[in-house]
């Protein structure tokens, strides 16, 4: 009899707790097709652009979308970049004193921390985003450096800074992958290190060119042949893209750029030529990323005459003095992955 009744009372508890389960499902099933196949576009484009630019995530969007519909929302999110060289007589090197600033972010480059002239590093913060700006003054103590297994392996940013005696180092052109677990061994395009090319391999036709600096220290950018580029004096440079700016021409930008949202990293130049090394953070909590906008906005606010996008995603980092400054999401240690080359300033 106890036993009868001990198992009418526990059915009622089975039933309510499977009835939850389904109705969670249905709930969440729903959901999943309301934001998925519902009326919100912007979700739509955000969640294929940010798949699609990935190495190893698109099929988080080509398991739901059609091949169709993908290629069609990526034709509606595009950047198309303006078509020209940056011009070096554009940008003249020089000092300020005390001034009247023009707006905000001006005061934030030119004011200088008072016990140090080489740098300046700036939290940056903006809708659903969160990084980290470093004003640099100095473009001559820029330079590239690789892993020094160029083409065997890669190597981590915190290792190449030490070895360079690096103050301050940042993530730059993308690499090849073509499995999505790559060692970094392979940079994608010419690169040109201390006045050498390094390496020289296919591009990663992500647009852009050549990003890189002359031995006047002026950021050119500028889409042409090694050849061209060896011409031109690049002493230090890679290729990536695409450019967000040139000779104060914002790219203009359909959509979101059709690069989604994710850890961002950039690198520009201002008139008066210091040089502003951009990190945003991304896939965390507190910053869920930038896009392409985004980071043209920030380099616009800060006085960038020209401005390229750099390899991102889990590659982006940002070290100052052998410290880690952003958040790395690569998923290594500390976040961390290997990489072929880096911006370093010694």
């Amino acid at each position: 009899m106890k036993n009868e009744k001990k198992s009418r009372y526990k059915w009622p508890i089975k039933r309510k707790i499977v009835a939850i389960i389904c109705v969670v499902y249905i709930v969440c099933f729903s959901s999943f097709l309301f934001l998925f196949y519902g009326p919100f576009t912007s979700f739509k484009e955000f969640w294929i652009t940010s798949a699609m630019t990935t190495k190893s995530h698109q099929y988080l969007a080509t398991f739901i979308y059609s091949d169709k519909y993908i290629q069609e929302v990526l034709k509606n999110n595009r950047i198309i970049e303006v078509d020209e060289i940056s011009n070096p007589d554009d940008i003249s090197l020089r000092k300020y004193k005390t001034m009247i600033y023009r707006n905000e972010y001006e005061k934030q480059i030119l004011q200088k921390d008072s016990d140090n002239d080489l740098y300046k590093l700036i939290q940056i913060k903006g809708q659903g985003y969160q990084g980290f700006l470093v004003a640099i003054y100095d473009p001559s103590r820029i330079h590239i450096a690789t892993t020094s297994k160029l083409g065997v392996m890669g190597e981590s940013i915190l290792k190449v800074s030490e070895r360079e005696k690096a103050i301050i180092a940042m993530n730059a052109g993308g690499f090849y992958d073509p499995d999505w677990n790559s060692n970094g061994a392979l940079p994608h395009g010419t690169v040109i290190s201390y006045g050498n090319v390094v390496s020289d391999y296919d591009d990663a036709q992500m647009g852009g060119g050549f990003i890189g600096f002359t031995k006047e220290d002026k950021l050119i950018l500028g889409n042409m042949t090694k050849e061209k580029a060896i011409e031109v004096g690049y002493r230090d440079a890679i290729e990536f893209g695409p450019y967000l700016i040139i000779n104060g021409k914002r790219s203009f930008i359909k959509g979101n750029g059709g690069w989604g949202i994710a850890p961002r990293s950039a690198i520009g130049q201002r008139k008066d030529g210091i040089v502003l090394f951009l990190v945003i953070n991304g896939r965390i909590p507190s910053s869920i990323g930038a896009d392409m906008v985004d980071l043209t906005d920030i380099m616009e606010q800060y006085g960038a005459y020209n401005a390229a996008n750099l390899d991102g995603g889990s590659s982006s980092e940002l070290v100052i003095n052998g410290k880690i400054i952003n958040t790395p999401v690569a998923g290594g240690e500390n976040g961390l992955r290997n990489m072929s080359t880096f911006w370093i300033v010694k």
